[in-house]
């Protein structure tokens, strides 16, 4: 007798975007893996469905040693629901150790599609949704982060990431020296609650509005697509991206090889101005 892993996509605000075959699969769920057991109890309660003892934890920190414990009862006949706090299981939340060790075992693999930030806010930006990349949460810090920001700038896609309010403004800023300040991005908060709100710009008046206001809420950064540069910049706009990369931090070495892969130019330009730019005013 073999049972199956189901995963449910679960409100990402809004408690009445419950779908009813959601409402059905967690009624019906002989085990209901969570990743925070507390917030799934109020989503069950809400729903009218019974939590009956069927409640088990499902986290980052402990979905490798309770993936086998779920694929055994699946394995012996139990159908076992995986919700996450928000959303789509195993995107940018547990679930994806889970479903491969299910696979791994032959073990079947439902799913009850539900509300999406992701699509969501692609679609509030305005931006072109025909194309696009979900690059989730950027590393915090590091090589790896500078890496994958300074590939967003050659993106001919529109990019879909998330953020946390205290670090959604520092990733705007990273965004706008990477990627230039007049790039279009759509900042999109508390989607489908009460407070929801969509803003939508360039990357510089972005800065300029998270400076003015208290971030709250997760966020959800829907940023244009880069665009082809028919002409090579202007000293002035190169000198305008190398101010901006320099009073962030970076080294005139640093500054200078980013710009110049952004821009297009060579490195030992960028470098010349860099170095123009950085001598301390006698």
């Amino acid at each position: 007798m073999t049972g199956s892993i189901v995963l449910v996509g679960t409100p990402i605000g809004n408690l009445g975007d419950l779908s009813a075959r959601a409402v059905d699969a967690l009624r019906d769920a002989d085990v209901i893996a969570a990743e925070d057991t507390r917030r799934t109890r109020a989503l069950l309660t809400h729903s009218g469905v019974p939590a009956q003892g069927r409640l088990r934890s499902l986290h980052e920190h402990n979905e490798a040693e309770a993936a086998t414990s779920f694929v055994e009862q699946a394995r012996a006949g139990a159908r076992v629901a995986v919700v996450s706090d928000a959303g789509m299981p195993g995107v940018s939340d547990p679930g994806a150790l889970l479903v491969r060790a299910a696979l791994a075992a032959g073990v079947r693999v439902e799913v009850v599609p539900g509300p999406s930030a992701v699509l969501a806010a692609l679609v509030l930006s305005g931006l072109p949704a025909e194309r696009f990349v979900f690059e989730g949460f950027l590393p915090r810090k590091g090589k790896a982060r500078s890496q994958r920001i300074d590939a967003l700038a050659t993106e001919h896609r529109t990019v879909v990431l998330f953020e946390s309010p205290h670090r959604v403004h520092a990733t705007v800023r990273d965004l706008a020296e990477a990627c230039g300040g007049d790039r279009l991005v759509a900042l999109a908060r508390e989607l489908t609650k009460a407070f929801e709100e969509t803003w939508r710009g360039t990357l510089e008046e972005a800065s300029r509005h998270l400076e003015k206001v208290a971030p709250r809420g997760e966020y959800t950064i829907v940023l244009g697509p880069a665009t082809d540069r028919t002409a090579p910049p202007t000293d002035a706009e190169l000198a305008e991206a190398l101010r901006g990369a320099l009073s962030n931090g970076a080294s005139v070495r640093d500054a200078a090889a980013r710009v110049a892969e952004r821009l297009g130019v060579p490195r030992r330009r960028a470098y010349e101005l860099a170095t123009q730019l950085n001598r301390p005013s006698r």
